[in-house]
């Protein structure tokens, strides 16, 4: 667009139109700077990367992430873009593609929890891969990641959780969006090339949740393609290519299409109310455990309920999880599956296999989702006694509500309710915690002697003057750690 033409929304302002969705929300990402977003904000940001970041090392010992490497290497060849963890240089949208794998390959990562989105595992690889290729400065890339998030958190807001009701994950969906405006605003574009990448991204957005039915390793895909697919979308924009004008409210745009009947056009406002008043990044709910969210309550009232209870597990009858009515078919059905998860990726995704290792083991960890403690004979068996309830009182999708019912073969029945999830927005995990589990992720990764150097430069990224500096320093060593099987 040349600089002398008038924005679109004065444009439309003249012919009597309103602002599309698209339109306010490129609006707001082209005039964001570091310096107009609050400093709690930025710190919180900060910390949300780093954590990431840390999650991105863990994942590399595991051979979902070697195979992973392996077939973008193969496909591409060698390129200039930094993968976190790994020696290997790969072109840009393929390093985006595999950083998004690391980020999230562990379902470790961050969820904004009324718009069920994983916003870091997208947005960070977007973000470090442009940032990088643009010889950015850390507060643009801070400040466009931190418009990515405020994005994707609205965009998911919109479908109140319907996207998992009809199949889709909505991390893959409105992440390509997000990530079109990240990487749009690093390399420069005005608000019109920006809503035009919106409408690109629209017939890039994917993700199907149809690896619940075998514990298939696509939802590792998700945020990292929809890197790539916003990549790709800031960059056909800069280069003049159309895009549809109304990727969200049109009659074949995202929520009408994807949503259906469930699609209510009143609840399109969710997606800028608040745009630079109310920071939606504040609400972003930090992991405790590796697994899918839908499950924290009930695994945090395992722990608490297994410590009263005891160790004798052959004690324990039949136990009763209650979960939100929307949660039910992503970690609850089919029940026969769910109770014997066919590798880990199921395991994360299944009520029964959580709640009955958190019993058994009073803790929920990665050394949990190991093939010998899937397969562990005493917590499939203790798995079998667990069945689920709709959640009456659920707070779903604000909290991710859970309750577990114990009952004792001498008669007692235990009962625990976590309505609000640890991490959610109420009972946050703290920057100490965030540091914390960086550290453990470090040092699972045999990465612990670079620790507190990444951590120096993630907690300091407004003063970093080059993000291509930043992404050399989170790579690997040339001497990659033994991988490790992973379901």
């Amino acid at each position: 667009m040349d600089a002398s033409s008038p924005s679109p929304d004065a444009t439309r302002a003249e012919a009597g139109l309103s602002p599309t969705i698209a339109e306010r929300l490129a609006r707001f990402i082209a005039g964001l700077r570091l310096s107009d977003i609050p400093a709690s904000v930025v710190e919180r940001a900060k910390y949300l990367m780093l954590d990431a970041v840390g999650i991105a090392f863990a994942s590399g010992r595991f051979d979902f992430a070697e195979r992973t490497v392996a077939a973008m290497r193969g496909l591409g060849g060698a390129g200039e873009a930094a993968v976190i963890g790994f020696a290997e240089r790969l072109p840009l949208r393929d390093a985006a593609l595999v950083n998004g794998v690391l980020v999230h390959g562990l379902d470790f990562d961050d969820t904004h929890l009324s718009g069920v989105v994983h916003t870091g595992a997208s947005l960070l690889p977007a973000v470090l891969a442009m940032a990088a290729r643009e010889r950015a400065s850390g507060a643009a890339a801070l400040a466009a990641y931190i418009g990515g998030v405020e994005a994707a958190a609205r965009l998911g807001a919109v479908a109140k959780g319907g996207f998992h009701q009809v199949g889709f994950h909505p991390t893959g969906l409105v992440g390509a969006f997000a990530c079109a405006l990240a990487a749009g605003s690093l390399i420069g574009l005005d608000a019109q090339a920006l809503a035009t990448a919106q409408g690109i991204a629209l017939s890039t957005a994917s993700g199907s949740l149809e690896f619940l039915e075998d514990g298939a390793w696509n939802k590792r895909l998700h945020p990292g393609w929809a890197a790539v697919a916003g990549i790709t979308a800031a960059a056909l924009a800069q280069g003049g290519f159309v895009g549809a004008r109304k990727p969200y409210e049109g009659r074949f745009g995202l929520y009408a299409s994807h949503l259906q009947q469930r699609f209510a056009p009143a609840d399109l406002a969710l997606a800028t109310a608040g745009l630079g008043a109310a920071w939606e990044l504040l609400k972003v709910a930090v992991k405790p455990f590796p697994a899918c969210h839908f499950t924290h309550a009930c695994i945090d009232a395992a722990i608490a309920l297994g410590r009263e209870a005891g160790p004798d597990i052959d004690a324990i009858g039949e136990i009763r999880a209650l979960v939100p009515a929307e949660v039910v078919q992503t970690v609850c059905e089919p029940v026969a599956g769910k109770r014997r998860p066919a590798n880990a990726y199921d395991a994360q995704f299944s009520i029964p296999y959580v709640v009955a290792s958190a019993l058994r083991h009073g803790r929920f960890t990665l050394a949990e989702l190991t093939a010998a403690a899937i397969a562990d004979p005493a917590t499939l068996a203790l798995a079998e006694r667990v069945h689920y309830e709709v959640d009456p009182r659920s707070g779903f999708p604000d909290f991710y509500s859970g309750e577990l019912v114990v009952g004792l073969r001498d008669g007692r029945v235990l009962r625990r309710r976590e309505h609000e999830n640890r991490g959610a927005a109420t009972r946050p995990l703290s920057s100490a915690d965030i540091l914390a589990k960086f550290e453990d992720n470090m040092r699972s990764a045999g990465a612990a002697g670079r620790a507190a150097e990444i951590a120096g430069i993630m907690l300091a990224l407004e003063d970093a003057p080059d993000m291509r500096r930043v992404a050399d320093a989170l790579a690997g060593s040339p001497s990659s750690p033994p991988r490790e099987r992973a379901g």
